[in-house]
């Protein structure tokens, strides 16, 4: 069996804005299909082994989020449910849905973008991380590349309710 969390896999701080990169590029592939601008890797041992963005509009699935689509393909990746030895990058804060996910996936580290101040439950609404009653309380890091991160929801959903971008 797998360990359950071996962080000598996990990428340093300094590999973080060359992931963050890899996770816009996934949030601009979510945009060109109408879709959130979310995009999410994960990473192992310095190696991207999975990749999600939002599909929900395209597969009319409302669990069709970037975290758990590239959680899914990680599993198929590894050949294992338990991730305790890679870490996830994702553009915006896990919402609780996902952030339950990351949880049950034994995910040891999660870098996001930028903060979601309607759902998310990392720091935003809740802190699902951080609930003792819980056996998994991954770490976290905030604010990479924030500014793109935000300018793209920004402008999805500026031109998706008529409003003009800043």
């Amino acid at each position: 069996m797998e360990p359950l969390l071996d962080t000598r896999t996990l990428p340093s701080a300094g590999d973080d804005p060359r992931l963050m990169d890899e996770a816009l590029s996934e949030a601009r592939a979510a945009a060109a299909h109408d879709d959130v601008p979310i995009g999410a890797v994960i990473v192992r041992g310095g190696v991207i082994i999975a990749r999600g963005h939002n599909r929900r509009e395209v597969e009319h699935d409302p669990t069709a989020h970037a975290e758990v689509i590239a959680l899914r393909a990680a599993g198929i990746a590894l050949g294992r449910w338990r991730l305790g030895d890679a870490a996830l990058y994702v553009t915006v804060e896990p919402c609780a849905m996902c952030a339950g996910a990351i949880v049950l996936a034994r995910v040891p580290l999660v870098v996001f973008g930028a903060p979601d101040d309607k759902a998310g439950a990392v720091v935003s609404v809740t802190q699902l991380f951080d609930e003792p009653k819980l056996n998994h309380h991954p770490k976290w890091r905030l604010g990479v590349r924030r500014a793109e991160s935000e300018a793209l929801l920004r402008d999805f959903f500026a031109t998706h309710r008529g409003v003009p971008s800043a």
